[in-house]
């Protein structure tokens, strides 16, 4: 991440239509602009621009300035991770900092059996 901010919606970069359709929609719950949060949001992005490059939204919801948020999806720590889509929805709760769990909470284990086989 270039700055230290996060946005209230951060798009990936990609061609075409894409961020109209994306094929993973992802809420980050964060409380405020901590070092947690920012290492959140950082882990994140680096997992989607790697295995899904151009294909994701992520929405940040900060509950220290919308604390009402938390119930849509009911958030009962922080950060966490919304996957809504692709379907099924998914939670992961932390800093995302274990690539192999985010991935297995993401359901992509075709990434996660290529990266331990070893395979390109």
């Amino acid at each position: 991440m270039t700055n230290d901010n996060l946005t209230e919606t951060d798009h990936a970069i990609d061609e075409g239509d894409r961020l109209n359709n994306p094929h993973w929609k992802l809420r980050l719950y964060i409380a405020g602009q901590t070092q947690k949060s920012l290492v959140a949001f950082t882990n994140l992005k680096n997992i989607c621009e790697e295995n899904f490059p151009g294909e994701y939204v992520i929405e940040i919801i900060d509950l220290v300035e919308q604390p009402s948020l938390a119930i849509e999806d009911q958030i009962i720590a922080l950060p966490t991770l919304v996957k809504k889509l692709p379907l099924p929805i998914k939670k992961i709760i932390g800093d995302l900092s274990n690539t192999e769990k985010v991935l297995l909470g993401l359901e992509l284990t075709d990434v996660i059996h290529e990266k331990i086989m070893g395979g390109e």
